[in-house]
């Protein structure tokens, strides 16, 4: 078989790939697309679908954010496949006093730093849905905050670069990438040999496997979710609903849940679909590359959005799925050339924000390939801060 050369070649067929594929193809750049599977088989198929602000830290990581909502926002009246875009803004629930407090104080932060934020008190909840429990103190909005189909975003992303000349490879499994003498990529796989200037590893939790065959150690580990999906035969509430120990349950932090929610790092996400289901999660687990559901898990969840809504015990589960976020130590992805390998960048790492962060993350791989001024300084995302904290004794 003839070895085929192409100019940049981007390994993973989730988001992350297609919005590199969509953003590099746009900019005329010649574009390869690797993916051992189907398109968005693995974690872009297994997840929720929204663009969030709301829950990210106040500042770079949420102006990142909503850096990409723009983009998503400008995707939705630039692809041809609709991806069931809606924007209703999201919420985040109080359960006491001193989330209450913790709330406020975010919602402060994030309005110094430009973003639509507000409380909202027990009325407002009311407001909002008469299922909420009567006993929730209030919570807080993102008025920015939209949601999406991600399998649907990836498809249209990836059907629109392939219109503009990307070429897109799908059960073609990478085995191995080694840099030749002439500095060229040699990535063996199973459906043919191809040569690259360039390598772009976009493979979620399997990017430490890539970055491995060329001597790169990328610290992802795989960590689990699951949800539940059920039918909705009442509208429950029209927008992402979750509660403000989600984002503790995020960043590790302390919370006072009994021992197995906590075990699990269950905390409830409750998101409305276009077909008219919802989505209830979720729970964080390292359990290596596992994605059994598991009952004792759902049961924890199940009762955890009871907690928030009482009358959902009468609801029907449609089915329970489990996916793998791509976790990295300090919570923010790896968007960023490898300086020891020249030529191969990584995007990657983006935990359970890949939706959020994908045309963000897509269009600064673009600039960065096309050496231009990046949309948002990304220091932050560069894979040197892992190894800048070895300490040499």
């Amino acid at each position: 078989m003839s070895v085929q050369h192409r100019d940049i070649v981007v390994i993973g067929g989730g988001i992350i790939g297609a919005a590199i594929s969509y953003y590099c193809s746009k900019a005329g750049l010649d574009i390869t697309v690797l993916e051992k599977h189907e398109l968005a088989s693995g974690t872009s198929s297994r997840c929720d679908g929204n663009i969030l602000a709301i829950d990210k830290d106040p500042g770079f990581d949420s102006q990142m954010s909503l850096k990409s909502q723009q983009l998503v926002h400008e995707l939705h009246t630039e692809l041809e496949i609709d991806f069931e875009y809606r924007k209703p803004g999201s919420i985040l629930v109080c359960e006491n006093d001193k989330e209450m407090e913790a709330a406020q104080k975010w919602v402060q932060q994030q309005q110094n730093a430009g973003l639509d934020f507000q409380m909202l008190d027990r009325e407002d909840l009311r407001n909002e849905s008469k299922f909420f429990a009567d006993d929730l103190y209030g919570g807080l909005e993102c008025a920015t905050d939209s949601t999406v189909n991600p399998y649907m975003l990836t498809y249209s992303m990836f059907h629109s670069a392939a219109k503009l000349g990307a070429k897109i490879h799908t059960y073609t499994e990478v085995q191995n990438v080694v840099k030749d003498t002439t500095g060229q990529f040699v990535i063996e796989t199973t459906n043919g040999t191809f040569t690259a200037n360039k390598v772009v590893n976009a493979c979620g939790v399997w990017a430490p496997k890539i970055g491995e065959m060329i001597g790169v150690d990328i610290p992802i580990k795989p960590r689990k979710g699951q949800l539940i999906v059920a039918s909705r035969e009442q509208p429950v509430g029209l927008r992402k609903v979750m509660e403000f120990g989600y984002l503790i349950s995020k960043f590790g932090g302390e919370r006072t849940v009994d021992n197995m929610t906590d075990k699990y790092g269950v905390a409830l996400v409750f998101e409305p679909t276009e077909s008219q289901n919802f989505l209830i999660g979720s729970s964080r687990e390292f359990t290596g590359f596992d994605t059994k559901v598991y009952q004792e898990v759902t049961k924890y969840i199940a009762k955890r959005a009871m907690r928030f809504y009482p009358n959902m015990a009468d609801m029907s589960v449609i089915r329970t799925y489990a996916g793998l976020r791509p976790w990295t130590e300090d919570h923010l992805p790896i968007v960023s050339r490898i300086d020891e390998v020249p030529g191969f960048y990584v995007a990657a790492g983006h935990e359970g924000d890949g939706i959020s962060l994908a045309a963000i993350t897509g269009k600064v791989i673009e600039e960065m390939i096309s050496e231009k001024e990046l949309s948002v300084p990304i220091e932050p995302l560069h894979f040197n801060r892992f190894t800048e904290r070895v300490v040499h004794t």
